[in-house]
């Protein structure tokens, strides 16, 4: 039985929530005040003496640069390109998975094993072995085929850092919906069958509709995650070439630490914010209203 609060008084939590709000405070809030004040300011690494207050010059500046537009283009397709493959190449897979076969936990096991494997390192894996040119397993089928190998970093940049990110993400889109596939109950199933539904019909009056939060859901998270895509493009095209595979945030990296101008990249930061909290906001509108309904 509880022991009733002395003189009705409810314990003072403001000592335990103290820590947390403080440092939530200066993990989040002071970085981004001091990204908004450099985005005002005129501000060069290599000639900080210059430094001073420019207003919003730093944004006109980058919104009227070709470059921005390019890597806006290049995060919008990256973004999609993923996605497409792991939601479909994950619903396809979450249908399989729920199937029992010889086999089928290992096979599990490596279907999710390379969402463990580091950014870096799965791209060095892509780069290195798989779609290197000369010493690549892609080039080594592609002489064995009497073909001429593809150097898919220099003629497809962009499509190749997509196929890396999505080798990477597939396996959480199928945890995600092969959980709430194993939900669906089976009854509706057989009882679709008992009444002539072939394999097609059920999955798409039944299988698809069951799964329609958890796809939501999926999109939601990923695409908050691929706005931010860094490693595989560093470790892999260094955003070229050109500026073929550069995205918002490898453009932001190269404003900042390659060509010292913090103002420019403080702007960009804060457009980068903007455009993923106007995302986050109607993602999560969207599953709110499907929740609702």
């Amino acid at each position: 039985m509880n022991q009733p609060i002395k003189g009705g008084r409810g314990v003072n939590a403001l000592p335990f929530v103290a820590p947390s709000v403080v440092i939530l405070f200066v993990w989040m809030i002071v970085p981004l005040v001091m990204t908004l004040w450099f985005s005002f300011q005129r501000y060069n690494l290599l000639s900080p003496e210059l430094s001073g207050f420019v207003g919003l010059s730093n944004y006109s500046f980058l919104l009227t640069d070709p470059s921005l537009w390019i890597a806006m283009a290049n995060t919008l397709l990256l973004v999609g390109g993923v996605l497409a493959i792991t939601v479909v190449g994950g619903t396809l897979l979450a249908v399989l998975f729920d199937q029992d076969f010889f086999g089928s936990k290992v096979a599990r096991l490596l279907a999710i094993a390379p969402f463990f494997v580091m950014p870096t390192v799965s791209a060095l894996i892509w780069k290195n072995l798989l779609m290197h040119p000369v010493n690549g397993v892609s080039a080594a089928i592609a002489r064995a085929l009497g073909l001429q190998p593809v150097d898919w970093f220099g003629q497809w940049p962009l499509f190749s850092v997509t196929i890396i990110v999505a080798w990477q993400w597939l396996p959480f889109a199928l945890l995600i919906l092969l959980t709430a596939l194993q939900s669906l109950d089976h009854e509706q199933k057989e009882a679709a069958r008992m009444d002539g539904a072939g394999p097609l019909a059920i999955f798409w009056y039944i299988v698809l509709p069951h799964m329609g939060r958890a796809i939501k859901v999926v999109v939601m998270i990923e695409t908050i995650f691929f706005l931010s895509i860094f490693a595989e493009i560093y470790t892999t095209t260094g955003g070229g070439p050109g500026l073929a595979s550069t995205n918002l945030t490898y453009l932001i990296y190269l404003r900042a630490l390659l060509e010292f101008d913090v103002g420019t990249a403080s702007a960009g930061g804060v457009i980068a914010i903007v455009l993923a909290n106007i995302v986050a906001a109607f993602l999560v509108r969207s599953i709110a209203r499907n929740l609702d309904a």
